[in-house]
C-alpha cells in the first residue's frame, strides 16, 4: 500500500524535492546554518524514498540497478554529512524519471484518443427496413445508409447516390473527394455533403481505420522495449563500485577512506551531465517553437540520415488557396471575385468558402445576397446576383446547364490540372466567363529548410502521400526531393518506413494527420506539425513543430546533433574526473574535503557546459561552421 502511493504521489515528491532545494539554497545566504542542513536532508530523505523503494526491489530480483548504486552513495554522503551532493542527485535522479513517465503517459494516451475517433454506429438496411445498430454488428453484404456529417463505419463500395467525403482520417487530404457508384470509401472518413448508400466489405478489424489504430499500438510497443543505455552501464559499475570499496576497507582498514571512496565514486556527474545537456537542448528547442520527448529522442534524431514526409498540411500549408483567376469576355478579375464570393456566400463546400476568403482578403464587399440559389451536388451552385445569372462548378455542371466551353477555355483547364490545381468554372448569363484555380500552397520554408538538412547530414528525403501523382510530383519538382510515391494509403506509408529501416537507414518520418500516426510512430523518429497537426500525430510523434514552420525541423536536427555532443562531453569529463578523484584517494593525495570540492568543481562543470546549449542557435553554428571550413 505505501509503495503504491509513493509511486501515485512521486510527481508530488519531485516538485517539493526541487523547492526545498531551492530554499536550502536562499537559506544558505539568508539563514543559520542549521536549517539549511535540515531541509537538506529532508530533500534528500524525500526524494529518496521512491529511488531506495527501486534499488530494494532491484536487490530482491538480485539486479545491480543504478538507483542501487544511488542509494549507497547517498547514504554514504549523509554519513559523512555532505548533505547537499545527496539532495542534489537523489533530486535530479527522480526528475529524469517523472520526464521519462510523462512522455510515456502521453503515449497511451493518444492511442486512447485514436480509438475513441473510430465509427460507433452504422445504419443498415436489413429486410427492407433501416436500423441503427453498433458498429461491430455490422456483416459482409450489409447495405448501409450514410448522409452528411455521418461517419463511414467500414470499408465498402458505395452502390447508390452521390457525395464529397472528407477522407484525411485515411488518405491525409484535406480536399474532400467526389464518391459514386463503384467507388471505395473507408472507415473512419466522413461525408462532407450529400448521400450515399454502401455494401460493407471489411468489417471489424479488418477496416482501414482498425488497422491504423493497430499499426500505432505495434510501433510504440515496440518502441518501448529499448534498452537504456544507463541500465547497461549500472549493471558494470555498480558491483565495481562496491565491491571496490569493500576491497578499499578490508586493505586500509580505514572507513573513512572507504566511504570517501564510495562517495568520490559517485556519478554524481554523470548522473547530472547528461539530463542537464538533454534539458537545456530540449528547452532551448521550445524556446524555437520545437517540443522534443526526451533526450533519448534528441539521440536518434542526430543519427537521422533519412526524411520521410507527407505532403498535404507538412510540405504543403494544408489550406486550399486561389492561386489563379482567369477571365473570358468582358469581366475583370474583381467584378467576377466578388460576383463568384457573393454566389458562394450560400455554399458550405470548401472551395466555395476559398473564394470567399480570398475576396475578403481583398477587402471586396460583399453585400448582396444571392436568390434563386440552388446547390447543385457534385456539381456546384446555380445563383442570381443582381441582374446576374451564375453557373459556378465543374464541366459537369457546364454540360448540365448546356453552357458551352471554348477550345481555349478546354486547354487552358486542362493545363491547371496539371499544374496540380482544382479548376472551376464560371458562366454568367449562359456564357463561360472565368475559371478559378485552387490549390494548396508549398510551405514558403520548406525549400530552404530541405537544402539546410541536407547540408547537416541527411542523405535522402522521401514524399509519401496520398494525393495524385500530379499534384505529387509537382511539389517533388520544386523541392528537390529524391523519391516520391502517391496515392498511398496509411499501410502503405508504413511499409515504406519499415522497408527503410530494414535496409539500414534511420528514419525520421513528419506528418500532420490522424493517416500519419502509424508511419510517424513506425520510424525512428516521429515528427509532426502542432498549429494544424492532429492531437494523434502530435502525440504519437517524438518531435512537434507547435508554428507549423519545416525551418523549425532543422533547428531541431542541428540542435540534436549539437546536445549529443555536449552529452559526450560531459560524459567523458564526469568519467576522468572520477577516475583521476579515485586514483588521488588511493595514493592518499586527495583526501575527503579536496575530493569533494573538485567532485562539486566537476558537477558544475558539466552544468556550465550543458548550459551553454540554451543559447545554441543554427545560424551561428553555420557561420563557425562555415568558418572552421574556409581555415582548414
Amino acid at each position: 500500500m505505501f509503495i503504491r502511493w509513493i509511486n501515485k504521489a512521486k510527481k508530488q515528491i519531485t516538485f517539493l524535492s526541487g523547492a526545498s532545494l531551492i530554499l536550502a539554497l536562499i537559506i544558505h545566504y539568508f539563514g543559520p546554518y542549521e536549517l539549511r542542513q535540515a531541509i537538506l536532508v529532508f530533500a534528500t530523505v524525500l526524494a529518496g524514498i521512491p529511488i531506495f523503494i527501486k534499488a530494494y526491489q532491484a536487490v530482491r530480483m538480485r539486479v545491480f540497478s543504478i538507483e542501487l548504486l544511488v542509494t549507497i552513495a547517498v547514504i554514504g554522503a549523509l554519513f559523512i554529512g555532505e548533505f547537499v551532493e545527496s539532495a542534489v542527485v537523489t533530486f535530479l535522479f527522480l526528475f529524469g524519471d517523472y520526464l521519462e513517465t510523462r512522455t510515456l503517459e502521453k503515449t497511451r494516451r493518444s492511442l486512447k484518443d485514436l480509438v475513441d475517433m473510430a465509427p460507433q454506429e452504422a445504419t443498415v438496411i436489413r429486410n427492407g427496413e433501416t436500423e441503427t445498430i453498433p458498429v461491430e454488428d455490422v456483416v459482409a453484404g450489409d447495405r448501409i445508409i450514410i448522409r452528411s456529417g455521418g461517419k463511414v463505419p467500414v470499408d465498402g463500395r458505395v452502390v447508390s447516390g452521390q457525395a464529397f467525403l472528407n477522407e484525411a482520417a485515411v488518405t491525409g487530404e484535406s480536399v474532400p473527394v467526389s464518391k459514386r457508384n463503384d467507388d471505395q470509401v473507408f472507415s473512419g472518413t466522413i461525408v462532407d455533403n450529400g448521400y450515399i448508400e454502401m455494401i460493407a466489405e471489411r468489417v471489424g478489424d479488418d477496416t482501414t481505420f482498425a488497422k491504423i489504430i493497430e499499426l500505432v499500438e505495434e510501433a510504440q510497443e515496440s518502441k518501448s522495449k529499448t534498452q537504456k543505455f544507463l541500465d547497461r552501464f549500472a549493471n558494470i559499475y555498480t558491483p565495481a563500485v562496491v565491491v571496490l570499496s569493500i576491497l578499499v576497507y578490508l586493505i586500509t582498514r580505514d572507513l573513512h577512506i572507504a566511504i570517501t571512496f564510495l562517495v568520490v565514486a559517485c556519478p554524481g556527474a554523470l548522473v547530472i551531465g547528461a539530463p542537464v545537456s538533454s534539458v537545456a537542448g530540449i528547452g532551448n528547442g521550445a524556446r524555437n517553437g520545437v517540443l522534443v520527448k526526451g533526450g533519448e529522442v534528441m539521440d536518434n534524431l542526430s543519427k537521422v540520415d533519412t526524411l520521410v514526409f507527407d505532403k498535404t498540411g507538412t510540405l504543403t500549408k494544408g489550406k486550399p488557396e486561389v492561386t489563379d483567376i482567369k477571365t473570358f469576355g468582358n469581366y475583370d478579375e474583381v467584378t467576377l471575385l466578388q460576383l463568384v464570393a457573393e454566389a458562394e456566400t450560400i455554399s458550405e463546400h470548401h472551395l466555395g468558402q476559398t473564394i470567399v476568403k480570398e475576396a475578403q482578403a481583398r477587402n471586396l464587399e460583399l453585400t448582396r445576397e444571392p436568390e434563386s440559389s440552388e446547390v447543385i451536388k457534385g456539381g456546384g451552385i446555380k445563383a442570381t446576383v443582381g441582374d446576374y445569372t451564375l453557373a459556378i462548378g465543374n464541366r459537369k455542371l457546364m454540360n448540365a446547364e448546356g453552357i458551352h466551353i471554348p477550345e481555349e477555355v478546354a486547354i487552358y483547364q486542362i493545363n491547371q490540372e496539371k499544374a496540380g490545381n482544382t479548376a472551376i468554372f464560371v458562366s454568367i448569363d449562359g456564357a463561360i466567363a472565368g475559371i478559378f484555380s485552387i490549390a494548396d500552397q508549398i510551405r514558403e520554408d520548406a525549400k530552404a529548410a530541405l537544402a539546410e538538412m541536407r547540408r547537416n547530414g541527411v542523405k535522402k528525403i522521401i514524399m509519401l502521400t496520398g494525393d495524385n501523382k500530379h499534384a505529387a510530383e509537382l511539389v517533388s519538382n520544386e523541392l528537390g526531393i529524391d523519391v516520391f510515391y502517391a496515392e498511398l494509403l496509411p499501410e502503405d506509408k508504413v511499409k515504406y518506413v519499415k522497408k527503410l529501416k530494414e535496409s539500414g537507414h534511420v528514419v525520421a518520418m513528419a506528418g500532420d494527420g490522424i493517416n500519419d500516426a502509424p508511419a510517424i510512430a513506425t520510424a525512428d523518429i516521429g515528427l509532426a506539425m502542432g498549429e494544424g497537426g492532429t492531437d494523434i500525430s502530435m502525440e504519437t510523434a517524438d518531435v512537434v513543430l507547435m508554428a507549423d514552420k519545416l525551418s523549425q525541423y532543422s533547428h531541431a536536427y542541428s540542435l540534436s546533433k549539437a546536445t549529443i555532443r555536449n552529452m559526450k562531453q560531459n560524459t567523458f569529463l564526469a568519467v576522468g574526473v572520477v577516475f583521476l578523484l579515485l586514483i588521488g584517494v588511493l595514493a592518499g593525495v586527495i583526501n575527503l574535503a579536496s575530493g569533494m570540492f573538485i567532485h562539486e568543481a566537476s558537477v558544475l562543470a558539466v552544468i556550465l557546459n550543458a548550459m551553454r546549449l540554451i543559447r545554441f542557435n543554427k545560424k551561428n553554428q553555420e557561420v563557425k561552421e562555415s568558418l572552421k571550413a574556409k581555415l582548414v
